[in-house]
């Protein structure tokens, strides 16, 4: 037999654990959305911002609605709702995100739809701590978009400050979403909604070449790369991570976005760039302790 301390301890051992297998995650759903949008990038002068949307949605939704195969019956109104709102928030901060970065370079589009989570982070959580975390990721994402933000198209950064607020309410409905459903099934069905919404502005917008064998190939992997593997890996996460600690773990994102863009789009890092990466890194880390600190308390 365990006692009580030997047990609590096994707890806790689990628990950390638990924590860092989210946080591993996170990481990875990061690094693939971030290089997905940079291929996506590549891709516009096919099909357009738009098209690309449509064509990312559209092959997400299939790939999960066929890995999950999800079931219709037995849910509540509540859980359909939540559904459905987290399909209008995909498609919205898809859609949005893809406008701005037609506009605007990538790491700048990202550190000003960062703001969005940054602020949920600390609307949610009521440490002290949380603000300093979440002051040092201002910060860093600040000084990752400084040389960015000269001479920045004012309808970008619209949308990319829109796609914020939209990627905070996704956080938010990823997390209720993993509560109501099994495994992926509601990530499936919200998929399916973003790719219903979007489809019409996808045809409008794009036409034919949405059916150009290069463009549907292209689509496809940037569904996968920005769709169907970070959102899997970060609705998985939630589940186990808080979601204050998940928002400011999302000031990855910048970072990963200029490493994307440097490899893929050829964008150069400066000593800010490098700078800035590291005190993201350091408030992700900060924000996760603390949250597993709370947890413990």
């Amino acid at each position: 037999m365990l006692t009580a301390e030997a047990q609590a301890g096994t707890a806790g051992a689990t628990g950390a654990r638990g924590r860092l297998g989210s946080v591993a995650l996170v990481i990875g759903g990061i690094i693939s959305l971030q290089f997905g949008a940079s291929v996506a990038v590549l891709l516009f002068p096919r099909a357009g911002a738009l098209g690309v949307v449509t064509l990312r949605l559209v092959a997400a939704s299939l790939v999960l609605l066929i890995a999950c195969r999800p079931k219709l019956r037995g849910y509540t109104r509540g859980d359909w709702a939540t559904v459905l709102a987290f399909g209008v928030a995909l498609a919205g901060m898809n859609s949005l995100f893809y406008e701005a970065i037609d506009r605007i370079p990538l790491g700048a589009a990202v550190t000003l739809e960062f703001l969005g989570p940054l602020i949920l982070s600390v609307a949610t959580s009521r440490r002290l701590l949380s603000l300093v975390w979440a002051g040092l990721a201002l910060g860093g994402v600040v000084l990752l978009g400084r040389e960015g933000f000269d001479g920045l198209n004012l309808v970008g950064a619209g949308c990319a400050l829109a796609a914020g607020a939209l990627w905070a309410a996704y956080i938010l409905l990823s997390a209720r979403t993993g509560q109501r459903f099994p495994q992926a099934d509601g990530l499936a069905l919200a998929m399916t909604v973003a790719a219903v919404l979007s489809l019409p502005l996808g045809i409008f917008s794009a036409g034919a070449a949405l059916l150009n064998p290069v463009t549907l190939g292209l689509g496809a992997a940037v569904a996968l790369m920005s769709s169907v593997l970070p959102y899997t890996l970060e609705l998985l996460a939630l589940r186990k991570l808080p979601a204050s600690g998940f928002a400011v773990m999302m000031s990855l994102e910048p970072a990963a976005a200029a490493t994307a863009g440097f490899l893929v789009l050829h964008q150069a890092l400066g000593w800010a760039e490098v700078l800035a990466i590291g005190l993201v890194v350091v408030a992700s880390v900060g924000a996760v302790r603390s949250a597993g600190a709370k947890a413990h308390g």
